[in-house]
């Protein structure tokens, strides 16, 4: 059987400028990055038409046995195409962080994956390492203003604003700074986060034009001064020179599937610790140029698709018209006990018991008022009475489950998906978010702890409680939140697959982004710099003797 990237050099992939022109981009429009990329000045487009149908792909919790979410955006997306619909495809760009430690790569896989792939998951067009600048840019310059006098009175133990980088290295997440001397600065306690979790790509996800952009950077909090008053990021003069930095990092990127339809890679935060989804820029740009729109929402839907309607289409002013729920019988045979090394065998038993996963993901999201499509991602040794176990629980919650055959297939493999997903979302949904602006921030943690992952009980210290209380009377508290917490379980055990129940959910911090537009509360022991694993995906990538990259999976 072909690895991923042996399929994708066997494509024959179209100029860009003649994807560009058959999506109605035109010439003015399109800034080539090489041959088969482009950035889109969103300016120079067209005057927009109505608004197209948005379709959202989720899925159940992640296992080592994969679920195929971006495999199945890119499939749907395909196949839409086929049936006759003007689509386009909107998905994150994948971060050098997994791609050398787990993942292996993030730009879908078999015959359903966007292009040129191995640029996609490396540099492709510097949008992380502009991000990566424009956040360690304002971290210089709040030590450089510490350095020169403190005019601001910055309390140095409570800076907040930590350094990133776009890859795993635990060695960097708990550091102290600068040492050597006077000359060098003050030391002080900092650490870097991972690039996908600065504030500065939840911002550039959010943000709906320069303009708000460079306000939002303006809006960050970078500590509190020795009176306890917050410092922003304008009270050092770094927005303006960030924006710049950012300038072009902002415009959709435009790339090809497989089968030559266009798709944006824009943006790229994780679901587990950040909001989760592309950008906003990006969904709305697309949203005029087709009638319907394919996206994804990072990890389960208890993360990705709650932030994709609690937090981007709250601050975004969108509304999914449709929901596809990705699920595997791999997965949920994971989910029912099974291990790893054993998924190969027929087990029916262990699929009805993993599928209360899959149970709990669409009772939740049917809280949004959507019913989502479940899209059974075929793997060749499933056997029918595996898949029928399935059906028969999406049944149960009156609702369709498809199986499709992307992977092996392309957008042939997904045609009844497509055509069920597009009448639902060109009959509308109910839309409505878990929980309103108004209520206080305690509260939502709360609904979203309960009503989403199932929690019996949720634990927060005084501290957490007199600092959300702070920022509610600082003005922040319409803001909605973003849980950061493991994607492997409804809980903060990463252990407890299924549906577990009777768990408690510690809230251990909570952090504004006052400039993107949300708090995050941090549950359980995730981090925002992740480690590598004891063999990283790393080690098997490598040029071979032609020159060509190996590994990329």
């Amino acid at each position: 059987m072909p690895t991923d990237i042996e399929i994708a050099r066997q494509a024959t992939l179209k100029p860009i400028t003649e994807v560009a022109a058959a999506s109605g981009v035109p010439d003015e429009a399109l800034i080539p990055y090489g041959k088969y990329k482009a950035k889109i000045d969103r300016d120079a487009l067209p005057p927009a038409a109505a608004p197209g149908k948005l379709i959202l792909v989720t899925a159940i919790n992640p296992t080592p046995a994969g679920e195929g979410k971006t495999t199945t955006s890119v499939g749907l997306s395909d196949a839409l195409h086929r049936i006759g619909k003007k689509t386009l495809l909107c998905l994150r760009e994948p971060s050098l962080g997994p791609c050398f430690g787990v993942k292996g790569g993030g730009a879908g896989g078999g015959k359903s994956q966007v292009m040129p792939m191995d640029e996609i998951n490396l540099h492709f067009t510097g949008d992380f390492h502009a991000i990566t600048s424009a956040h360690n840019l304002l971290s210089a310059m709040i030590d450089n203003h510490i350095y020169w006098g403190n005019a601001l009175e910055i309390d140095l133990r409570r800076v907040t604003w930590r350094r990133v980088l776009d890859m795993n290295d635990r060695a960097l997440r708990q550091i102290v700074g600068p040492l050597g001397g006077v000359s060098n600065g003050f030391p002080r306690e900092t650490g870097f986060d991972i690039t996908v979790a600065s504030e500065i790509m939840a911002i550039l996800c959010l943000a709906s034009d320069l303009k708000d952009l460079q306000k939002r950077l303006g809006d960050i909090i970078i500590g509190y001064r020795r009176d306890k008053t917050p410092a922003f990021c304008r009270d050092v003069k770094a927005d303006g020179s960030m924006t710049v930095l950012l300038k072009d990092a902002i415009m959709p990127n435009l790339v090809q599937t497989l089968e030559n339809n266009p798709a944006f890679l824009h943006g790229g935060p994780f679901a587990n610790i950040a909001h989760g989804c592309n950008s906003v820029i990006a969904t709305k740009t697309a949203l005029a140029m087709a009638d319907y729109v394919v996206t994804e929402a990072g990890f389960g839907a208890d993360l990705g698709a709650e932030k994709f309607m609690d937090v981007k289409c709250r601050i975004a002013g969108l509304k999914p018209d449709a929901i596809v729920l990705v699920a595997t019988v791999r997965a949920l045979k994971m989910n029912g006990g099974v291990a790893k090394k054993d998924l190969t065998e027929p087990n029916v038993d262990a699929v009805r018991k993993g599928a209360v996963n899959l149970e709990r993901h669409i009772e939740n999201l049917n809280k949004f008022g959507i019913n989502p499509t479940v899209a059974i991602n075929h793997f060749y040794l499933d056997t029918d009475e595996e898949i029928a176990v399935i059906q028969e629980m999406a049944s149960k919650f009156g609702t369709d489950a498809v199986i499709c055959k992307h992977w092996a297939d392309g957008g042939a493999g997904a045609e009844e998906l497509a055509k069920i997903v597009a009448a639902k979302a060109d009959k509308g949904a109910d839309f409505k978010p878990l929980y309103p602006d108004e209520m206080p921030l305690a509260d939502k943690i709360e609904t979203v702890a309960r009503e989403i992952y199932r929690a019996e009980s949720v634990t927060m210290s005084p501290a957490v409680k007199s600092q959300l209380k702070q920022w509610e009377e600082m003005g922040y508290g319409n803001f909605p939140v973003c849980m950061a917490k493991t994607q492997y379980s409804f809980s903060t055990d990463p252990t407890a697959l299924g549906a577990p129940t009777g768990f408690d959910v510690t809230i251990r911090e909570v952090r504004l982004s006052a400039g993107a537009g949300f708090v995050v509360a941090i549950a359980g022991d995730i981090m925002t710099m992740p480690g590598l694993p004891k063999v990283p995906s790393a080690e098997a990538i490598y040029l071979d003797e032609n020159g060509q990259i190996e590994g990329l999976f």
